[in-house]
């Protein structure tokens, strides 16, 4: 006589560690289901990944912002001044808040104009964790007593003239600089910038030194005291010796070398 089927009987033989796993897995499956059943809205990928009742949830919500397209409607001089300054990738409404309301009431519903320094010094600031190149300023310093508009035009910004140090926009190396070895180097010792960096530092960006020989012009073993410091005592080392495989500046940073 054959046997009923009984399944349970070859899981019973299976190794203790291989029924727990499975007991894991068939309780996994079971949550996945029940959690998609329950969880999952129910218009989720009807139109995609989302929730397709969210469009609609979306388009009865008032609108605030109105759209640069708008604004160049009636404001055609200021966008196309703007277009083709170093503002251009920043939304009017970044500055002026958003004007949905200015566009069907422009009398009675006006733009703000940020005048207070406090506003140009969000992204103005200096902050180390902005990229190399941004203008940057210490609020402290720079012209404390005046508006940014006076000497700057929001719709574009080009400084009325070039800074005259490095230290106007790279604030942060010249004060580590300053308490270094190399505080009495000049930056144009070590880097030289294009006249136009001053205005586009992104596009023009100074060199800098990509070979060993150019550190040991001072730190070499039989350079000769430095011409503009004839009193200095740099450290010497055996280009030969130390350090062969790299540039110097992959171990040692420029602006506060640790050498004595």
């Amino acid at each position: 006589m054959a046997r009923p089927f009984a399944p349970w009987r070859g899981f019973a033989a299976m190794p203790q560690q291989v029924r727990r796993l499975a007991v894991v897995i068939v309780l996994l499956v079971a949550a996945y289901f029940t959690a998609r059943h329950f969880l999952v809205p129910r218009t989720f990928g009807e139109k995609g990944h989302y929730r397709a009742a969210a469009v609609d949830s979306i388009a009865v919500l008032p609108i605030h912002y109105a759209g640069r397209e708008a604004c160049a409607m009636c404001h055609p001089a200021e966008v196309a001044k703007k277009a083709g300054s170093f503002h251009r990738g920043v939304s009017c409404e970044a500055c002026h808040g958003p004007e949905a309301a200015h566009t069907t009431d422009p009398i009675g519903h006006k733009p703000t104009a940020p005048r207070d320094r406090a506003f140009c010094v969000r992204c103005h600031a200096y902050d180390p964790a902005r990229p190399t190149g941004f203008p940057q300023i210490d609020p402290v310093l720079h012209n404390p007593v005046r508006n940014c508009f006076t000497c700057h035009n929001p719709h574009d910004p080009t400084p009325p003239r070039p800074p005259e140090t490095c230290a106007a926009c790279h604030g942060e190396i010249a004060r580590t600089k300053a308490v270094s070895p190399h505080a009495q180097l000049a930056c144009t010792e070590c880097h030289t910038a294009d006249p136009r960096h001053a205005q586009a530092p992104r596009q023009f960006l100074p060199s800098k030194p990509a070979s060993r020989e150019f550190c040991g012009r001072c730190h070499a073993s039989d350079a000769p005291p430095p011409a503009h410091l004839p009193d200095a005592r740099p450290p010497k080392v055996d280009l030969a010796t130390h350090g062969p495989r790299y540039v110097c500046w992959q171990c040692h940073y420029p602006h506060y070398p640790e050498a004595r």
